[in-house]
């Protein structure tokens, strides 16, 4: 089983050895039942809306005694979430994120959900968007709910852009000129004029590399080959997006450097690069702000999708019982309340007067240039089997980068040297 070459890092370890755990599958469960689903977002209107539905759930089913919802820091959620599995603590539904898809969806750990939403009442699956259930089949079934399809976009915050001099991406948008180098000019002068950071990837921190993925692909470069057989960190197309970023950060100073964190929800920066998932934070936001798509790139405008999904632990105690939750939590109308956060993958739904009404600090056309038109165009983050040894491995491998007088090229032929056996397995 490929899961098993995931044993050269403690990451990679607890990853095969908690799917390898879930191999055997529970009876029945007949008694009072408990469920736990992991997730990473701790945010408060996610935990309350996901709670709402679980009560409403839990009154059609009294046997269903509680239903948890159990927060895991993103940064380490995968690691987390596999070494319960292996300590045989997993949840009963966990969020999967897209970078872990090809591990958990062919590993068998996780309950095929094809008949189970076929018998949901009124479910209609075929109303879910092929594209954004690709990445989470094997063989023609569906081994999780792709709960999140969400583009990337800009979140900018006018006031410091404007006190800054610079234009807002709104309006070099309708000059036609809202491009990686605009982009970095602006951060850098608000950055300079503020004293605060000028643009945040956020997640990356210099550690969530695939991150990275929604720059570098404006230039066309991509951590592999669509196969995934071969290294793409060593081909022109990645060299020059890395040396535009590296001077970004080093030179112009519009990114903050290494061990420099800063909120763009909390005022700290002019720019950041987020889902709309985040937008709730701006609710009570005392600064003019924007959602944009991301700048063009080199290769013209492009867009990059985070994906989520959610699976039903073969191996617990009440599988049968989480996967009829899933179809409950995922039926086209409690669908429509998640869709305030996380984008829906029911077409039927995806529509900016659709998305509208549970998204009031977005305007319908910001939903439809940065979510309907980034899903019908983007690719998705990075994903590979064995992506926690890979992903561990290219983020050593890119520790050099992070210095001002690295060699760029140099370091990303680092990068291929150390991925390459681990691609080819």
């Amino acid at each position: 089983m490929k899961i098993r070459g995931l044993i050269a890092t403690a990451a990679a370890g607890a990853l095969a050895l908690g799917l390898a755990a879930c191999g055997a599958e529970e009876e029945p469960s007949t008694g009072p039942v408990s469920l736990r689903m992991t997730v990473w977002s701790s945010n408060e209107a996610h935990l309350k809306l996901f709670n709402e539905i679980a009560d409403a759930y839990k009154a059609k089913n009294p046997r269903v005694t509680e239903v948890k919802f159990d927060p895991i820091p993103f940064e380490n959620y995968t690691t987390t979430l596999t070494t319960q599995i292996a300590g045989g603590n997993g949840p009963d539904l966990a969020w999967v994120l897209e970078n872990s898809a090809p591990d958990f969806v062919s590993s068998g750990a996780l309950v095929p959900l094809d008949d189970t939403l076929a018998k949901a009442d009124g479910y209609n699956a075929a109303d879910l968007n092929p594209a954004a259930t690709k990445l989470w089949q094997t063989d023609g079934r569906l081994y999780a709910y792709p709960f999140s399809t969400s583009p990337f976009g800009m979140f900018v915050n006018n006031d410091m852009l404007k006190a800054a001099g610079q234009q807002t991406p709104a309006e070099l948008i309708a000059a036609g000129q809202w491009t990686w180098d605009k982009a970095v000019a602006a951060a850098a002068a608000s950055a300079a004029k503020s004293g605060k950071a000028g643009l945040v990837v956020r997640d990356f921190d210099y550690k969530g590399w695939d991150n990275l993925s929604t720059v570098w692909t404006g230039w066309g470069a991509q951590a592999w080959s669509a196969d995934g057989k071969t290294c793409g960190f060593d081909q022109q197309p990645m060299v020059d997006a890395m040396t535009f970023l590296h001077k970004a950060i080093f030179t112009d100073k519009a990114l903050p450097g290494p061990g420099t964190t800063a909120d763009f929800f909390a005022g700290d920066s002019a720019m950041t690069i987020t889902q709309i998932s985040r937008a709730s934070l701006l609710k009570d936001a005392k600064f003019g702000w924007d959602l944009v798509p991301l700048p063009t790139g080199p290769k013209g405008e492009y867009s990059v999708i985070g994906q989520a999904g959610l699976g039903v632990l073969k191996k617990g105690k009440n599988a049968d019982v989480a996967a009829d939750f899933l179809a409950f939590f995922t039926s086209p109308e409690n669908s429509a309340k998640l869709a305030a956060y996380f984008p829906p993958p029911r077409t039927s739904q995806l529509t900016a007067e659709t998305l509208a009404k549970t998204n009031p600090l977005l305007k319908p056309e910001q939903l439809q240039q940065v979510v309907i038109d980034g899903i019908s165009t983007g690719v998705v983050k990075p994903s590979h089997s064995g992506q926690a040894e890979i992903s561990q491995a290219v983020r050593a491998a890119l520790d050099p980068l992070w210095k001002a007088d690295a060699d760029v090229k140099a370091v990303l032929g680092g990068v291929c040297q150390a991925i390459n056996p681990l691609l080819a397995k």
